[in-house]
């Protein structure tokens, strides 16, 4: 299989320099990425993709039980690095991703030797002493409604996940993006990523690793940020001054100065 294409990998930048692989959230795809790059392309070879089942990924290679698991995602990333055969890594992943990042560099250490988290959380539902934005009932109702009728629920929840409703078109854009992947590809990894539970995975990571969290995110609230630098030995959390769950889109600034800023101190 050609997993360049099975994931419609792309590689921009810099050649010669060391290797960013910037991973894309739930119902996102690579393109969420465009103002992220030219930060990093003058000194970074940078690498984007889609997961299977979203995005140009390849749908033919979507099977429902592989990705009933973020360790499905992993293999993606694993799968890919492979592929291109990288070495000592900094894996950037958004929201989900950054679960799916501390899997891959676990399988493959050698291959990913930092971790950069955008607006992280190990665990959407609320639990005793967690607070993850989400009670029980909220998570049954947002994956029914998810199910029941997928565009209605892209068009009610992205503007939600993307905050800044003083800019409408970005809560537009991430509607499209939504409504751009297929429904049944799109329930499997909702239902992933609502239903995960990565806490027990923090405490394994063994490579520098960032957080940055928003000031204000209704998916990832603040509390859930400090939680994962809590657990993640010898993280850096940075808060940065943007709202909703999406801040290399809405505070694209501020996310690439901290992300390059922490780029920097790896050299």
């Amino acid at each position: 299989m050609d997993i360049l294409r099975r994931n419609n990998v792309s590689v921009t930048g810099n050649p010669h320099g060391p290797a960013v692989v910037l991973a894309h959230g739930f119902g996102c795809d690579q393109n969420m990425w465009r103002l992220t790059v030219p930060a990093l392309a003058d000194t970074h070879k940078v690498v984007l993709f889609d997961y299977v089942g979203s995005g140009r990924a390849d749908p033919a290679a979507f099977r429902a039980e592989r990705y009933a698991s973020l360790d499905g995602y992993a293999q993606d990333v694993v799968e890919v690095c492979e592929a291109l055969d990288l070495r000592g890594a900094v894996f950037v992943g958004h929201s989900v991703s950054a679960m799916v990042g501390i899997l891959a560099a676990r399988a493959v250490p050698e291959r990913i030797g930092a971790l950069v988290m955008v607006a992280p959380s190990p665990r959407y539902l609320d639990d005793e002493g967690y607070r993850g934005g989400f009670d029980a009932r909220d998570i049954d109702e947002l994956l029914e409604s998810l199910e029941s009728n997928y565009l209605g629920w892209s068009a009610a929840m992205a503007p939600m996940i993307m905050g800044n409703p003083e800019r409408p078109e970005l809560g537009e854009e991430l509607t499209q993006s939504f409504c751009a992947t297929d429904p049944e590809m799109a329930r499997v990894f909702a239902r992933t990523t609502f239903l995960s539970d990565s806490r027990d995975d923090l405490g394994t990571v063994t490579v520098p690793t960032l957080v940055l969290e928003c000031s204000e995110d209704a998916i990832a609230p603040r509390g859930v940020g400090a939680y994962v630098h809590a657990a993640v030995p010898g993280s850096r959390l940075v808060t940065l001054d943007a709202t909703g769950h999406c801040p290399h889109l809405s505070a694209p600034d501020a996310t690439n100065a901290a992300l390059t800023a922490f780029l920097a101190d790896l050299r």
